[in-house]
């Protein structure tokens, strides 16, 4: 297992993995809270067009990716609260249109080929760069920044936006941010488990927490660590597997969210149980007492 330390690769891709582990499911946690949860694959989706940018232009294609795919979660934003529009429909939107503009950008692109837009589709441990680990580093500081400094408002924004808008919040430029940070994790998230898969890692672990969690805090606490630890896994995994990391992690939390589930289901029903219990007998006393 000390093995991997020994290689510089797989150094860089295990930091990386730890940072995935981390951002995604912190910013999953709103996601999920605005019933939002395929928001993350809409972005991975435009962000798709940005990476074929980069190599059409000979830039970074981290940057582009960053650049495009907030841009689009932007509009998204704004579709939903100007335009006609159904937000299902502006996903939509963001699903073909990202897609179409990607693959139309890396076939006109003389940079690109199909095998480097794989890398970014389903992940690679082998791509991720010195260069990388610092961008990921900054972005994934950015983000926890935002989900972790401003929980409090962008979880009432999330709850209800009638009664945070009431409140004196400023709802419409939360909702900007939140776009723009998810928009930043999925491009954190890419290099790593892919842009296609993105989305689950942002939202699995969140939905394994629920589970066996009440309250926001708690709930956090246990999808980033479901999160970390599905990463690391899943990046060892592939390692010695020689497959893409991204389906490792994806498969990996999803068979956690399946134990946390099948381990959850019989004690919420003991603790109804014990509720309805301590419930009759408080009735029967009262009763008595009466």
């Amino acid at each position: 297992m000390l093995e991997l330390l020994t290689y510089p690769f797989m150094q860089r891709a295990l930091l990386a993995a730890v940072l995935v582990g981390i951002t995604a499911p912190a910013v999953g946690i709103y996601l999920v809270q605005r019933r939002q949860a395929i928001m993350g694959d809409g972005i991975g989706h435009v962000a798709l067009t940005g990476v074929a940018l980069g190599f059409l232009t000979g830039t970074n294609p981290v940057w582009t990716a960053i650049a495009v795919s907030a841009l689009g979660a932007v509009l998204m934003e704004l579709i939903r609260w100007y335009g006609k529009t159904r937000g299902d429909l502006a996903l939509a939107m963001l699903f073909y249109g990202g897609m179409a503009g990607g693959v139309l950008l890396i076939n006109l692109s003389p940079n690109g080929s199909n095998a480097n837009l794989t890398t970014y589709l389903f992940g690679s441990i082998t791509t991720v760069s010195q260069q990388d680990v610092v961008v990921i580093s900054l972005l994934a500081g950015f983000v926890m920044l935002i989900t972790l400094g401003l929980r409090r408002q962008l979880f009432a924004v999330c709850q209800d936006e009638e009664f945070a808008r009431v409140t004196g919040l400023p709802v419409r430029t939360l909702n900007l941010l939140l776009a723009v940070t998810a928009a930043v994790t999925v491009t954190v998230a890419m290099r790593v488990v892919g842009l296609l898969l993105v989305s689950a890692l942002m939202v699995v672990p969140v939905a394994a927490a629920q589970q066996a969690t009440r309250g926001f805090a708690m709930t956090l606490a246990l999808a980033v660590s479901i999160g970390v630890v599905v990463t690391l896994s899943g990046t060892v995994f592939s390692f010695y597997e020689n497959v893409p990391p991204g389906a490792s992690i994806v498969v990996l939390a999803i068979g956690v969210f399946a134990v946390i589930t099948a381990l959850a289901a019989p004690l919420a029903k003991s603790r109804a149980r014990r509720a309805a219990a301590a419930e009759e007998r408080c009735t029967l006393r009262d009763d008595v007492l009466v």
